[in-house]
């Protein structure tokens, strides 16, 4: 089976560059050995106008089926001689995707010291692959190829020319041309997409394969149309890998949307974050812990003993919000910033919350969340109650529309302040939930804390802390801006100086009088 790129040149840019690029001189044939045959890369045209570049991969099927120790694979059936009698040596597959990364490994990085200027640069470029398995058919190779800028002419092959009676096999000749992408991102694209066109892998798809998907659709891949089809089939369908896959594409798709390091989005959690549950202070809704908020025991001059153990911060906030949520009749809920699921635990143990969705935009935070929740494990009735969800406050999300309840606790502090209106929009505009609760730590209460320094927030990701003004000030310009009516109430312990050290929101829809009419009928 062979792949041929061709390039087009001028006397100032010679097509031959190609050969620079490849890291392959267009004069010398060259052999390679690969774990199921051998490879060879060729020039059948190589001047200053047009250069072609082969690479034939010639299959050793004795080598296949001992590399895959007769379970079939590389799409062949598992019968005797079909582990034998197959088309992988005659037609584009992952055979050929690795051929690519290891024959062209320096192009497919777009390495080239001798011409990096010509590596970064966009080529006329003009792929062919005679014989090309495409499950979908030549309408799926379009919808896969032409996304990334290429001109797609995908040709059906006949099952027998002599019996055209008998339709169409699934190969297709595919010739793709661009003059839009550089060299390196097609030899990604094609990487990617021969296996996926295919639907068969000749070796098994273990967990690195999501690394290797994800390096090779950088760029492309998080905005592709068709980013769940080609995650899936590239990974085998294996399910756990997919959603693997696809919530660290959102967290990319996120970042760039956002103009930020993945790092920086993904950051409601550590790292490595620790398997124990929570401490009997609990954990914030944001995904901190009490400690790092330096909601420790207050000084004395709160007049509590330091024996005394007061009730944690933490456990004050869930007890205001699960009022706050009852007294609203809400019934479906939303958790929006939900970090490693605390609120969320909370109130599964509640059954008048019939649906609960959890959000956040830490894939790391969603996973802790779902191992101490317990999901796994939990039975078909309760696992039905409630969804994770990955996503960003910072944009209109139509899975959040609908719902009674919305809960924002400690999550408007970790947006910078010129990102709060996409927030506003997003919860109280787009989503419109009957009842939103927003909680935000008291910057006036933080002389109380002996163990924070002066002049500090009480985590270093919060972006800003406001005053009990500052705070009653933007709760109603948004309330006023969306029709709701806002309630406030103090969370913790009021001291009569500086106020509470947690203040809360309680937004409520206005109510029309017809709306009333119709409730009170309804009664």
């Amino acid at each position: 089976m062979f792949l041929t790129i061709s390039t087009r040149g001028t006397a100032a840019t010679p097509a031959t560059d190609l050969g620079y690029l490849l890291h392959k001189h267009p004069d010398n044939a060259q052999t390679f050995a690969t774990s199921h045959g051998t490879a060879h890369v060729f020039y059948p045209q190589a001047d200053a106008e047009r250069c072609t570049a082969a690479l034939l991969l010639e299959i050793d099927p004795v080598a296949l089926v001992r590399r895959g120790k007769g379970k079939g694979r590389g799409g062949a059936p598992d019968t005797a001689l079909a582990q034998y009698v197959n088309d992988r040596p005659y037609a584009a597959s992952s055979l050929h995707a690795v051929a690519l990364s290891s024959v062209f490994s320096s192009a497919l990085h777009g390495v080239c010291k001798a011409r990096p200027e010509r590596a970064a640069t966009p080529l006329p470029l003009r792929v062919e692959v005679p014989a090309l398995p495409a499950r979908g058919g030549p309408e799926l190779v379009r919808r896969l190829f032409e996304p990334l800028g290429w001109t797609v002419s995908a040709e059906p092959v006949a099952l027998d020319t002599r019996f055209p009676e008998w339709g169409d096999s699934r190969y297709v000749r595919l010739a793709l041309e661009s003059d839009t992408l550089t060299l390196a991102e097609a030899l990604r694209h094609l990487y990617v997409l021969l296996p996926v066109l295919d639907d068969a892998k000749h070796y098994w798809a273990s967990a690195d394969e999501v690394d290797k998907l994800l390096r090779a659709g950088e760029g492309w891949l998080a905005a592709h149309p068709e980013q769940k089809l080609i995650t899936s089939r590239y990974l085998s369908r294996r399910w756990s890998l997919t959603r693997q896959a696809m919530e660290r594409l959102e967290l990319a798709r996120l970042a760039e949307a956002d103009d930020s390091e993945v790092e920086d989005i993904d950051n409601a959690v550590a790292q490595e974050a620790p398997e124990a549950e929570e401490s009997a202070a609990g954990t914030e809704a944001d995904g901190s812990t009490p400690a790092a908020d330096a909601e420790g025991t207050p000084s004395d001059a709160e007049g509590v003993p330091a024996e005394a153990k007061p009730l944690p911060l933490a456990v004050h906030r869930r007890e205001a919000i699960l009022a706050a949520l009852r007294e609203s009749g809400a019934a479906r809920v939303l958790d929006l910033g939900c970090g490693e699921g605390t609120l969320l635990r909370t109130l599964l143990q509640e059954p008048r919350f019939t649906e609960i969705v959890g959000m956040d935009v830490s894939a790391r935070a969603l996973a802790i969340a779902a191992r101490r929740l317990k999901l796994d494990r939990m039975g078909e009735r309760q696992s039905s109650r409630i969804t994770l969800l990955q996503g960003s406050l910072a944009y209109t999300d139509k899975r959040l529309a609908g719902y009674d309840a919305a809960v924002l606790s400690e999550v408007i502090e970790h947006l910078d302040l010129p990102r709060l209106p996409a927030l506003e929009y997003a919860v109280f505009g787009a989503a419109h939930p009957r009842t939103v609760v927003v909680t935000t730590p008291n910057v006036e209460y933080n002389v109380r804390w002996e163990s924070l320094p002066a002049g500090h927030v009480r985590h270093g990701d919060h972006r800003f802390e406001w005053t009990r003004a500052e705070f009653r000030a933007w709760a109603d310009e948004v309330a006023g801006r969306h029709g709701y009516t806002v309630e406030f109430r103090p969370v913790g312990p009021e001291d009569p100086e500086v106020g509470p050290p947690t203040q809360l929101a309680v937004f409520q829809q206005h109510t029309t009088p017809q709306e009333e009419k119709k409730e009170a009928k309804a009664a």
